[in-house]
């Protein structure tokens, strides 16, 4: 069984080389093709580096849902890996992935620690080891079987934030999911940029939204005004 590995990118030239290389280096023979960047129309040299790196770099509008299912399309995997170009998994990925899928998981994703030593963040990446939605995200990475991504309809494009919450909330009716013990290790650029407590506010708000039914655009709109996001794309994704 192989993997297809899909990364949405908006300028990441600082992040995207190094972690392209990173998951070649450890991905062994597992993997069904090169490496997929899916860029929405950086202004910085994202496209160049990845390239370089030895990636495919897909052309896409802005819209992290849209991206990953434009990568998806592209890919020829048995096993789809989603992974956020400030994330570095562990470097037993592939072989997790598998061994979760042999176990009779389709979907699924690891706990995360930031990449920072304050005491408050790693409350945050604790709490990551319990099995519910509230403590789930994109940041965690996300693996999944093709015919359960395909069967669900991959990711809801109106959601611009949400939208790993709103797709694992359909998988989990239908597919087995799996935490696996391990640490994504995540940037903790948005906390640096903002507060500990404004970020948590935030996202306590919008994951409040989320669960009363409200629009993607609201909870994108709302969340906007919370807090500074660390790439000027976010504001500009509608």
């Amino acid at each position: 069984m192989k993997i297809s590995i899909v990364i949405p990118a908006y300028n990441e030239e600082k992040q995207i080389g190094r972690l392209v290389s990173y998951l070649y280096e450890n991905a062994k023979n597992h993997l069904a093709e090169k490496i997929i960047v899916v860029d929405c129309g950086s202004k910085d040299k994202t496209v160049e580096v990845a390239e370089r790196a030895g990636a495919k770099v897909l052309a896409s509008p802005k819209g992290r849902a849209i991206q990953m299912n434009t990568g998806a399309k592209t890919a020829k995997g048995e096993v789809l890996y989603f992974v956020h170009a400030d994330t570095t998994p562990p470097a037993s990925f592939a072989k997790d992935i598998l061994q979760a899928i042999n176990e009779g998981y389709e979907i699924g994703c690891y706990r995360f620690k930031f990449n920072s030593d304050k005491q408050v963040l790693k409350l945050n990446s604790w709490v990551t080891r319990f099995d519910k939605i509230f403590f789930r995200g994109g940041d965690q990475t996300l693996f999944v079987k093709r015919k359960i991504f395909e069967e669900l309809g991959s990711y809801d494009e109106k959601y611009v934030i949400m939208e790993e919450y709103d797709f694992i909330k359909k998988a989990r009716k239908k597919a087995l999911f799996k935490i696996m013990q391990d640490d994504v290790l995540v940037s903790a650029r948005k906390y640096e940029m903002n507060s500990y407590l404004r970020v948590s506010f935030a996202n306590f708000i919008v994951f409040s939204m989320f669960r009363l039914g409200a629009s993607p655009q609201k909870i994108f709109d709302v969340y906007k005004t919370l807090i500074q996001h660390p790439k000027e794309s976010f504001a500009d994704k509608r």
